[in-house]
């Protein structure tokens, strides 16, 4: 399954199905879109840099073609004063899902992070309705936590997530 996908630099030509993915409720799909947003937002944000010491992006790519067909991204959260961690999400293009990219993609993320990074944990979460998603973060290593009642605001209703999370002695590292 490793050669499924590869994560790389979003570069320009990525752009515009990138911002599909959050511009188009039909691209989206149902647990992605929450409302419009300002267009072209996210190639200003690419203009600036998409990687940081506070999070980033990164494209999903077929590995055997590097045609993008998602993207990853991650920002830190502190567990406590002293304790930041990594919350990553993903979202790939409608025509791409159900072939196994996200849990590759997710995987790869940790593995990535775990590697250029101090932090111990990585968290991610994802509504109690979204079964796929839940199985994609089990089969990539994440381990489920328990259930975040109303904790997310999507399509005028609050709505319970599954929190998952996976740490640096979970993740064999080469090197």
């Amino acid at each position: 399954m490793s050669d499924l996908v590869r994560l790389r630099p979003i570069v320009e030509s990525d752009l515009d199905a990138a911002e599909r993915l959050y511009e188009d409720p039909e691209e989206a799909g149902e647990f992605d879109f929450f409302g419009f947003r300002n267009p072209g937002s996210l190639r200003q944000q690419w203009e600036r840099g998409f990687l940081s010491a506070e999070g980033g992006r990164l494209a999903v790519a077929a590995a055997i073609d590097g045609r993008f067909v998602g993207e990853v991204q991650w920002h830190q959260v502190l567990q406590g004063p002293a304790s930041p961690c990594w919350n990553i999400g993903i979202s790939l293009l409608a025509v791409e899902r159900g072939k196994g990219y996200g849990k590759r993609a997710q995987r790869l993320l940790a593995e990535y992070l775990f590697a250029h990074t101090k932090v111990n944990r990585i968290e991610a979460g994802t509504e109690v309705v979204n079964i796929a998603e839940q199985r994609a973060l089990e089969s990539a290593g994440f381990t489920r936590e328990g259930v975040l009642r109303g904790a997310c605001f999507r399509r005028g209703a609050w709505r319970d997530m599954v929190s998952y999370s996976i740490l640096r002695s979970e993740v064999p590292l080469d090197g």
